[in-house]
Order: C-alpha cells, then structure tokens, then sequence
C-alpha cells in the first residue's frame, strides 16, 4: 500500500510539473513509447522464461533436482542446519538455489517463499532469524552461473553475444553472496550477543 501511494505521488508530481513547463505532449509521447517499450520487453522475455522454466520442469521430471539437492546437500547444511532435519525445507532450499544458478530469479521465487515460510521460528512469527535472513541475502545476490533473464534482455536489445557478460556476472554475483553471507554470519553474532 506504501508503493502505491509514493507511485501515485511520483506520477502526481510529474504531470503536475509537465503541465507547469508546457511539456504536457512530450510527458503523453513518452508515456505511450515506454508503455510499448514495456511490453516489447515483456514478450521478449517471456520466451526465455518459458523456455528455462520448461528445462527446470524437465530437470525435476528427469531427477536432476533431486541429485543437485544431493549435491548441494553438504552446503546447504552448513548454511542452513535446520535443512538437516527437513527435507521439505532441503528440497525447497535446493531448488531455489539451483533456479538462481540458472539465472532465473522469477521461477526461484515459489521455492525461495516455501523455504522461508518453513523457516519462521513459530514462536517468534514477526522476527527474521539468522537462516531467514541468510536466504535473503542469497535471493537478494543471486549467485548466477547462466544469466538468462539478462541474456533474454540484452538479445531483445539487438546484443550479437549476449552471454559475453558470463565472467562479469561470476565475479559479481560470488563476490556479492560472500560479502552478504559473510555479514549476515557477523551481524548474527553481534546481535546474539548484545
């Protein structure tokens, strides 16, 4: 309801001071282009979404979620503990994470609710704990080892190579998740202690 309320505001403000400088026309030209921009956008990326949710269905259809949940099982455990006893949360937690390697951020979120949902301490329902919080620093970083979405985005841009990004996003997106897990390992225990 905030959003709403600071878009409204935003949008308010930038007719209001369209119509003050005379620019009204210009703010209706650049409304309807970026609408069509917006949509173009949209469908073009729509087709790479479908096609890696697709190889995420036929992965989890084939087995392969369950061996990279085995795989990824050591890491998450350490990560993650309370992974160790459910395996509910093991699955959804790997499942997340395989989605976010993949670069797909939008077909990571289900799992990524379903794992944070089953790691709300029951008895504290409005206070994010250390794994809760550990979760989102890695959605929020999203260590990606093929950037699809961004791919799909620079192809829809008229890029000749759009995975020539590979290195760049690898540097970013480990050196993100380190830094942010590395923090939220920190801030757990100076919270803990005081």
């Amino acid at each position: 309801m905030a959003m709403s309320i600071l878009w409204g505001l935003l949008i308010l403000c930038s007719v209001v001071f369209s119509l003050w400088n005379g620019t009204g026309p210009a703010l209706s030209t650049a409304v309807a282009q970026g609408a069509q921009s917006g949509l173009t956008l949209a469908i073009s990326i729509g087709g790479s979404l479908c096609l890696w949710s697709g190889v995420g269905r036929l992965m989890k259809a084939v087995g392969a979620t369950n061996a990279l949940s085995r795989l990824l099982r050591p890491l998450l455990g350490r990560i993650f503990p309370e992974s160790h006893r459910d395996a509910s949360l093991a699955g959804a937690l790997s499942g997340n994470i395989c989605a976010n390697l993949l670069g797909l951020g939008n077909a990571a979120t289900p799992m990524g609710i379903a794992a944070a949902k089953r790691l709300i301490d029951p008895a504290r329902p409005n206070v994010a704990g250390d794994s809760l919080c550990r979760l989102i620093v890695l959605n929020t970083a999203s260590i990606q080892l093929i950037p699809a979405n961004v791919a799909a985005v620079r192809a829809s841009l008229g890029c000749q190579r759009p995975f020539d990004i590979l290195y760049a996003v690898w540097a970013t997106s480990f050196t993100s998740a380190g830094a942010g897990l590395l923090m939220a390992w920190i801030l757990g225990k100076v919270w803990k202690d005081a």
